[in-house]
């Protein structure tokens, strides 16, 4: 089971993620259940990176629905590769700093995903990877990388203290700020100052206060990030 605050994270993102929608031009749907796997795995690799990377899954094309409901104005239905079926589960490619976490060899990366993939490896369609203390803007060598990618490349940025206390977040960037935060009023539960939530821990200390999510295409344009339950269906979206 999902966590709750994560539900209600993904309720409040998704709200702006609708609001906004005329501002993308296209979107893409990721599983919360998905994104709560990923976070466990970011939380447990603190203070480094990971990639992970993601094939369309086949199975679940986007409800018509809620292609309507999400789409705007400028909505470009051929934009990247697996654009009209939801996310597929998350594999864990690579952890390091950001100046190896998105060079892996290829050979070496075919023969890590061989069983479960077949003859495509590691080449995967989308990719995520983490900006640990720092905003989820996209750097040059994340532009750089995803010049590599058919589908959407997308960023978590983790704002976090280490356990003695120290914390270092980096803001200084450019760009489309989305955070990925349950709504002020819920801030009490996980932590003792409401200005300074604690959404949770690594299994090294560290806490966990803040989180960005953002996906972009390698045109430099921004991709709307909508959280869907095991249905495909975005969380609130009969509330919004």
């Amino acid at each position: 089971m999902v966590a709750s605050w994560l539900i209600e994270a993904a309720t409040s993102y998704n709200r702006a993620s609708l609001e906004n929608r005329d501002s993308y031009s296209a979107f893409v749907l990721l599983p919360i259940c998905h994104l709560e796997t990923i976070l466990n795995w970011a939380f447990k690799s603190l203070p480094d990176e990971i990639l992970i990377g993601f094939d369309p899954l086949n199975t679940m094309p986007i409800d018509t629905d809620v292609v309507q409901t999400c789409r705007g104005a400028e909505h470009d239905e051929d934009l990247f590769a697996g654009q009209g079926f939801v996310l597929g589960a998350p594999h864990l490619v690579n952890r390091g700093d950001s100046f190896s976490v998105h060079h892996v060899p290829e050979e070496w990366m075919d023969d890590l995903f061989a069983n479960d993939r077949g003859s495509r490896g590691a080449r995967f369609t989308h990719w995520m990877h983490t900006h640990p203390n720092c905003v989820a803007i996209p750097s040059e060598a994340d532009a750089d990388a995803s010049q590599h990618t058919d589908g959407v490349d997308m960023i978590v940025g983790i704002e976090f203290s280490n356990p003695d206390g120290t914390s270092f977040w980096f803001d200084d960037a450019e760009g489309v700020r989305r955070s990925l935060k349950p709504p002020k009023r819920s801030w009490r539960r996980f932590g003792r100052r409401v200005q300074r939530p604690i959404l949770g821990r690594s299994s090294m200390g560290h806490r966990i206060h803040g989180l960005e999510l953002i996906a972009y295409h390698r045109t430099g344009v921004g991709v709307n990030v909508l959280l869907v339950d095991d249905d495909g269906m975005p969380h609130g979206l009969n509330t919004v």
